[in-house]
């Protein structure tokens, strides 16, 4: 267990350089199960969850090499449906790696996944997808056993925009006979990064990226080699540990469209972000503006995982700012956190809080809840006066790679220590 120490009143600012997206890696790793054989993939975030990911793909039969910044993963020789429970209760995400094991394979069993305590994120969409797709499944004992006697395709409609439930409908369609088609499908980018994984592989997947999804069955898939989309959450989080300490910084590559609902509202609260041939550049205002209302919505509306970061920046805003969080229900974990640091937070209901903007917040001894909390506690103590000490950084590490390094060549004073 190791913790961070942060002094605040630095500058965040210089240039930024961030690999792949965490959202884009884990089911692109999972896919490469489908294609027995050789997978190359560049631009991977080195990760606490690639490393879990690593193991689960092992401990079925496949080789796996990680390089710095490339993993070559090898599924020829599977010899084994059933994932490791200790793994799956480390990373919720985990539970994507079904749609592909039963795309591969006539039976695959896994536990119920663990990860961030968010929320109950039920995983009955995922189930419902699976089943239309003609899996039989057996739920018994913290275990969900999939049957493949009969992989078809099929219409999937489902009730709410899921991005792990498009994601399993897609890999276990890949190789469906005939054509599947996913209604109100998630429309995340790490959607689209998917689908262009698995259409260089052989897949014939149209639709990505919009509310409705056209998987054509193939046979069989080949070797490929392909690059990750640039994380737009791990970006978005630098920028506003920039914005909320007056920086600027410049990101060296970004997708445009991809950063819009994020940028959109940092220049509500008054920051300057001008889009260059392949990146950014944010100057953080003078003065933090208050943002009315921050709803968090399916792309591509705000992401729920940006909600957390976009609620530092406003604790020091000139107004008044409501946060709405539809997505999740324990997403305001951190809030209890901010308030010991000087913040002025209010619940109103379980899942709407008011920020009444402070002149500024001041260090203290604070703990991660989840992943996203935690990294926005560590932007609050990069903004506070005096000292802070943030222990259950674990969370933290599972979705951003060397926080503690980058944010110390931005110019942070923060070091990483064990925890006593």
């Amino acid at each position: 267990m190791c913790k961070y120490i942060v002094s605040g009143g630095n500058k965040i600012e210089g240039k930024l350089n961030i690999r792949g997206a965490k959202n884009s890696i884990l089911p692109i790793m999972a896919a490469t199960i489908l294609n027995e054989n050789k997978s190359i993939i560049h631009n991977v975030p080195n990760i606490s969850d690639v490393y879990i990911m690593i193991k689960i793909l092992e401990s079925i039969g496949c080789k796996v090499d990680y390089e710095p910044d490339t993993l070559i993963i090898d599924s020829s020789n599977i010899n084994s449906g059933e994932i490791d429970e200790e793994y799956v209760r480390q990373m919720r995400s985990s539970i994507i790696i079904m749609g592909a094991m039963i795309g591969r394979l006539n039976y695959t069993k896994i536990s119920y996944p663990g990860g961030c305590a968010i929320g109950s994120r039920p995983i009955d969409l995922h189930l419902k997808a699976l089943k239309k797709l003609g899996i039989k499944i057996e739920e018994k004992n913290g275990y969900i056993k999939c049957f493949k006697e009969n992989l078809k395709s099929a219409t999937i409609n489902l009730e709410f925009p899921s991005v792990g439930a498009t994601e399993n409908a897609i890999l276990a369609a890949v190789k469906a006979k005939g054509i599947t088609k996913i209604y109100n499908a998630a429309r995340e980018p790490e959607i689209e990064d998917l689908a262009k994984f698995l259409n260089a592989m052989g897949a014939k997947i149209n639709g990505a990226g919009t509310s409705y999804i056209e998987i054509e069955g193939v046979n069989r898939l080949n070797e490929v080699e392909y690059e990750v989309i640039p994380d737009r959450i791990a970006i978005g989080t630098y920028m506003i540990a920039s914005a909320i300490t007056g920086g600027t910084l410049e990101v060296d590559k970004v997708v445009q469209d991809h950063m819009e609902p994020i940028c959109d509202k940092l220049r509500i609260a008054g920051c300057d972000i001008k889009y260059t041939e392949n990146g950014l550049i944010l100057v953080a205002p003078k003065k933090i503006k208050a943002v009315d209302l921050v709803k968090t919505c399916p792309h591509p509306g705000f992401p729920t995982d940006m909600q957390s970061q976009l609620m530092i920046l406003m604790t020091l805003s000139d107004g008044v700012s409501v946060f709405h969080e539809t997505i999740f229900e324990n997403r305001f974990m951190h809030c209890a956190e901010l308030i010991r640091m000087g913040a002025n937070i209010k619940y109103i209901t379980e899942n709407i809080c008011m920020v009444n903007g402070v002149e500024k917040l001041h260090g203290a001894r604070v703990k991660s809840p989840d992943l996203r909390g935690g990294a926005s506690l560590v932007l609050a103590a990069l903004a506070a006066d005096g000292k802070s000490e943030i222990s259950d950084i674990y969370h933290i590490e599972r979705g951003y790679e060397n926080f503690e390094n980058v944010l110390r060549s931005l110019g942070a004073d923060i070091i990483k220590l064990k925890d006593e």
